[in-house]
């Protein structure tokens, strides 16, 4: 598959804010809060959002003005929770979890349920690499086939 990606220099350096405002608040910001900081207009964020989730830079809510994910951060509770910088992350699958320790630069606690039988799962990450690493990570979806349904995936 190949992607024509309608994103500029602009919409880069919108994207990074919004990463670095979700950083900040400790959720996803919203299209007032980068309006706030960037001067634009509600409108020209929520077009330049347009654009980064055509282009899978971010994923917005289906029917919302708002950010659904910003990977790996997750702005809706998951079953993916994070303990790292201090506070708590959802992340958006076990994959991910582990991608925002490795974005915030930081040790971390993962805390998950295994998806085949339910019992807990508590991974705590250190100098980058998990504690146990006798744990396996199952895809039930092709890599190929993530953006047809990101958020089953």
């Amino acid at each position: 598959m190949r992607y024509h990606f309608a994103m500029d220099d602009d919409d880069v350096a919108l994207r990074n804010l919004t990463y670095r405002q979700f950083v900040e608040l400790g959720h996803a910001p919203t299209v007032h809060d980068i309006a706030a900081v960037t001067g634009a207009t509600p409108d020209d964020v929520w077009a330049s959002w347009r654009r980064l989730h055509d282009d899978h830079a971010l994923v917005l809510q289906s029917h919302t003005r708002e950010i659904r994910m910003a990977n790996p951060f997750s702005a809706v509770p998951t079953a993916y929770r994070v303990f790292a910088d201090d506070r708590w992350w959802y992340a958006n699958c076990a994959w991910d979890a582990f991608g925002v320790c490795a974005a915030l630069h930081v040790d971390g606690r993962i805390e998950a349920s295994c998806a085949d039988c339910g019992d807990p799962i508590t991974v705590h990450v250190r100098d980058e690499r998990p504690d146990d690493e006798g744990l396996l990570f199952h895809c039930v979806v092709p890599a190929g086939r993530w953006w047809d349904d990101i958020v089953f995936t």
